[in-house]
């Protein structure tokens, strides 16, 4: 599920085709159209604008879907507002985070859980929203600035707060579209700033990681 035109699946879009699956690109905050369940093998929610709190009528029917995902086993991964939305889904706050994260900063593995994770590194901010950790998961990664930045879940969903799988490109695309939301952040990063910072390699590796872990 995608909810914004310039936040596109990436590194994701990358893995999948390396491992020859279909991939199938729902756009519910245009067309309001989500997938069955009896179609899904594996479910990826990326980021947005959006709130989990808004009460919009795709924002209900994809915590639906998610649900039945979970009751399913399948493997779910969220970014941003994909893994608030699993967090709401599981009874967890999706509130107002401490501060407003915009640009690239360290985040730091809390679990050895996933193996060969570096123990920090740099990924993509975009949010001022946070998400509460569900009891019956671990907390996977924080930051600086916000401690819930990631969680992993009975080896089938890892939530991110943060963004691990935009490409060069991608970030290009989300900064020219949405470049004035990075005035006013606690990271002091302008939409130039952000710009001149090259994707670290190991985004993509690690991103892959998650991926091949919660499809094991």
């Amino acid at each position: 599920m995608q909810h914004t035109p310039n936040e596109g699946p990436g590194s994701i879009k990358l893995w999948a085709e390396n491992h020859n699956h279909s991939m199938f690109v729902y756009h519910p905050y245009q067309f309001g159209i989500l997938p069955s369940i009896d179609e899904t093998d594996m479910l990826v929610i990326l980021g947005g604008p959006m709130s989990p709190n808004d009460d919009s009528d795709w924002v209900r029917k994809e915590r639906d879907l998610i649900l039945a995902a979970i009751q399913k086993d399948i493997p779910i991964f969220g970014a941003c507002f994909g893994a608030q939305q699993i967090a709401k889904t599981l009874g967890y706050r999706v509130t107002k985070g401490p501060v407003k994260e915009v640009g690239w900063a360290p985040v730091y593995l809390q679990s050895d859980v996933i193996k060969d994770i570096p123990k920090q590194l740099t990924a993509l901010h975009w949010h001022e929203e946070m998400f509460e950790v569900p009891h019956q998961a671990q907390l996977l990664f924080s930051s600086d600035h916000l401690i819930n930045q990631g969680f992993v879940m009975n080896h089938r969903i890892i939530g991110l707060q943060f963004h691990f799988e935009p490409t060069e490109n991608d970030v290009r695309e989300i900064v020219v579209n949405d470049g004035s939301y990075a005035r006013d952040n606690v990271l002091g990063q302008s939409a130039d700033d952000i710009l001149s910072h090259s994707v670290p390699a190991e985004n993509k590796a690690v991103m892959y990681k998650l991926l091949d872990y919660i499809n094991a």
